[in-house]
């Protein structure tokens, strides 16, 4: 079976891998080019911390456009074992890092750097993905001024949730994916 592709950028048109299983929701090809239409040029030079990575296909598409940093989190060994085939095949060692750990108690270790864009694909129906947002909006320190928070969930898990730190500025559905943007204005 033929896992994501890299759209554009340095590798563009190489398959990575994909997790054995269901137990991740691959971002699909048509939503990750549109979601990379929008970051656009902004991506150069950029970091970047992929929560709940599955493949890395978000994290490695940043890459292979020019982005310097890509933070990949995941708890499941084989997610781990992809993403790690996936950085290997694309040559992106140097400018990756790969943590197996519970998302949330990454977000609440001192951050180590801080991420231009934070992408947020947890498993769905679950609500995990406002616990990471929460957390994020409450240890902004993981964020650079004016970064953003991508969350990538099914449009019925969607909410309104009130933030200190973070401000939602767009959303973008495409069939059974929305994509939820959040702006950090602080410093």
């Amino acid at each position: 079976m033929n896992g994501p592709r890299i759209i554009s950028g340095k590798s563009k048109g190489r398959r990575l891998r994909s997790v054995p299983g269901d137990s991740t929701r691959p971002i699909t090809d048509r939503t990750k080019e549109s979601l990379f239409n929008i970051i656009g040029p902004d991506i150069n030079h950029a970091s970047i911390l992929d929560l709940f990575a599955g493949t890395g296909s978000v994290g490695i598409e940043a890459l292979s456009r020019g982005a310097d940093f890509a933070c990949f989190i995941d708890i499941q060994w084989q997610a781990i074992e992809t993403i790690r085939a996936n950085i290997e095949s694309t040559g992106f060692n140097q400018f990756s890092v790969i943590y197996r750990m519970d998302a949330f108690q990454y977000l609440l270790k001192s951050p180590d750097r801080n991420y231009d864009y934070v992408y947020i694909a947890p498993p769905q129906y679950k609500s995990l993905w406002k616990q990471a947002v929460v957390l994020l909006d409450e240890h902004p320190k993981w964020l650079t001024e004016n970064a953003w928070v991508i969350i990538q969930i099914h449009p019925i898990e969607y909410e309104p949730i009130t933030f200190q730190n973070l401000v939602e500025f767009d959303q973008r559905r495409y069939g059974s994916t929305l994509l939820v943007f959040l702006e950090y204005s602080g410093s």
